[in-house]
């Protein structure tokens, strides 16, 4: 697998530096920045030159330690040391044999993004098409293949690569995994065009995930979120109505906008456990609750209000399966405010200024990236 790197003449041989920059973790709050070998695509396998890499909240908590990333009394770790992190990329495909290339559909020289995760094909999920659940779980930065916090990136055979435009700024095409997520989470929804749907959070997921909403034709779409910022760049999404969850009474509001019954559907991207019970209380009876967010600790609820009370459905939503054309369109089309959400690019050296920031709860960024290629302009 794409966890080990070749000898170091091999790169040479192939005109590329014999070494490059990539952060690696060591484990929770241990990450550096080494001067590793290039790797060097095996059989079926492709080089990228990393332009951008998004600093996902997930990256965060696997960072901090989460249980969902490094295990705890109730479930084993999955997060591997040694790798390097970044699973939302975008770079060239630089070097490729015909078997690669046949194969994914692209050619050398083509910018591509590619999913987060690396399915087996073998197991009960894969055989059935389910490949985003693969047994496995395989996932770059995360498990078994290397991430993108670096100048290189192997791209193994069974990742699954799409191609995007090389006009746009590379921060901007690396966009396309938080906005596939986002729509998946649209998806699972159902929205109808009867439906006043709410999304909880305006970081990155959570306004694709407004724009998703939106794209679906439902007869309303509401924003929450702490930042006024925040919230006007859902309008710009396509938010119909905003709510500041830190002044108002958001569960009032949206039962004043709905004859007292409550929105039809919720969309939780907040990751914060005192959204899942605002939504709970939010939902009319028998309304959809969709769940996305990683949580750094354990939720409480009253379940009762899920059963007895609502019937409500409620269902999770994870990575972005068969969304990613889509989010890609979205993306080139033009019609997201994305210079306004991708709002600070760091050098990688400055990996960890990258990390505290999107730590910063005071909401002083939207998206993160790092550009290992460096800082233009």
């Amino acid at each position: 697998m794409s966890t080990t790197t070749p000898a170091p003449e091999a790169a040479a041989a192939a005109g590329l530096p014999e070494t490059m920059q990539a952060v690696i973790c060591h484990g929770p709050e241990n990450y550096t920045l080494e001067q590793v070998p290039v790797p060097v695509p095996g059989p079926g396998e492709m080089l990228m030159k990393v332009e951008a890499v998004g600093v996902c909240a997930s990256d965060l908590k696997c960072y901090h330690g989460a249980a969902k990333f490094w295990g705890d009394e109730n479930r084993p770790a999955w997060a591997q040391k040694e790798m390097t992190p970044g699973h939302e990329f975008a770079g060239t495909i630089i070097q490729a044999d015909e078997e690669a290339l046949a194969h994914h559909g692209v050619a050398v020289g083509d910018r591509v993004t590619c999913e987060q995760i690396v399915p087996c094909g073998k197991c009960r999920y894969c055989v059935r098409g389910e490949y985003w659940m693969c047994g496995p779980h395989d996932m770059f930065g995360f498990r078994n293949y290397h991430g993108a916090m670096a100048e290189y990136l192997v791209v193994p055979k069974n990742a699954r690569p799409h191609r995007i435009s090389k006009d746009l700024p590379p921060h901007h095409a690396a966009f396309a995994e938080p906005l596939s997520c986002s729509l998946h989470a649209v998806e699972r929804a159902n929205i109808t065009f009867n439906d006043v749907v709410v999304i909880a959070g305006c970081g990155p997921i959570g306004l694709g995930m407004v724009a998703g909403a939106k794209a679906k034709g439902p007869l309303k779409v509401v924003a929450l979120d702490m930042s006024d910022a925040k919230l006007e760049l859902a309008r710009k999404c396509g938010a119909d109505v905003t709510i500041n969850v830190g002044r108002e009474d958001a569960v009032q509001l949206v039962k004043d906008m709905t004859d007292g019954y409550g929105a039809d559907v919720y969309i939780e991207g907040t990751g914060h456990p005192s959204a899942v019970g605002q939504g709970l209380n939010l939902l009319r009876k028998l309304g959809t609750y969709v769940e996305y967010s990683v949580f750094g600790s354990d939720v409480t609820v009253d379940w009762s209000i899920i059963s007895d009370d609502k019937e409500l459905d409620v269902r999770g939503a994870h990575l972005g399966p068969f969304c990613w054309p889509a989010a890609i369109r979205m993306i080139e089309s033009g019609i997201l405010p994305l210079d306004e959400i991708c709002t600070n690019q760091f050098p990688l050296k400055d990996f960890q200024a990258a990390h505290d920031l999107v730590g910063d709860t005071t909401g002083a960024s939207v998206k993160v990236s790092i550009l290992p290629g460096g800082i233009s302009g």
